[in-house]
């Protein structure tokens, strides 16, 4: 049985929220030049994302897959470039 898809954006949220650094500091994030992408902006356009999504489920409004897909997708390219410049 497939998992519906309020529970699959939850934990997706929580997967984000446990493994991006939010709680780093700024010095931190800019020490170096932001060749692969600006990690600040970055780590707060997927936090207003998610805060978004919270509410909304909160909410009980119910994410099709294309909502799900999208915050999974964003949310592995922005992992990705917080790798290449060493923050996770």
């Amino acid at each position: 049985m497939k998992p519906k898809t309020e529970v699959v954006m939850a934990d997706i949220i929580q997967q984000i929220r446990e493994k991006f650094p939010f709680d780093i500091s700024e010095e931190e994030l800019c020490t170096e030049t932001c060749s692969h992408g600006c990690p600040k902006k970055l780590l707060e356009y997927i936090e207003m994302e998610i805060i978004d999504w919270e509410q909304r489920l909160e909410n009980r409004e119910i994410p099709n897959f294309r909502d799900v897909e999208k915050l999974s997708k964003t949310g592995c390219k922005i992992y990705k470039v917080l790798e290449k410049n060493n923050l996770v």
